[in-house]
């Protein structure tokens, strides 16, 4: 008898509005298909753009933006719907404002995992960055 392959979980990193203090209707979506798993810090920068962020990567080892991770639990259903929100899906024409690309991701426990980031992909030369890292922590001060 053939054995079933094990598919391990699938986790998503999300440091804007998806994050629960984001204060969007679609942390609602990403609740009802994951879980909570644990605030995260992933290797990037973060820019403000028209009222929500956008994260690029950096090779800078100081360079830090804030999220939380969450374990997916229908991979395929959310995905797909978060790359029509983040507008990167084949509805949209290219090129896309937002990739999704799996990222190692460090909890706060110290422990690494690959995750899925929407990463940002235009031009940053003229935008604003979020030395923090945190878009909750700054959007709160704003």
């Amino acid at each position: 008898m053939k054995e079933k392959k094990r598919m391990d979980p699938q986790f998503i990193f999300v440091y804007g509005t998806l994050r629960r203090g984001g204060n969007s209707k679609m942390h609602g979506l990403l609740a009802s298909y994951s879980e909570y798993l644990s605030a995260g810090e992933a290797q990037g920068i973060l820019y403000l753009l028209d009222g929500y962020p956008g994260m690029i990567e950096s090779s800078e080892i100081t360079d830090k933006v804030f999220g939380e991770v969450y374990k997916i639990g229908d991979s395929s259903k959310l995905l797909a719907l978060l790359d029509d929100y983040e507008e990167c899906s084949d509805k949209f024409p290219l090129p896309h404002e937002y990739i999704r690309k799996q990222l190692p991701v460090k909890l706060v426990n110290g422990a690494q995992l690959l995750a899925s980031v929407y990463l940002f992909n235009r031009d940053i030369s003229n935008l604003k960055a979020i030395k923090s890292g945190d878009y909750i922590q700054y959007s709160s001060e704003q």
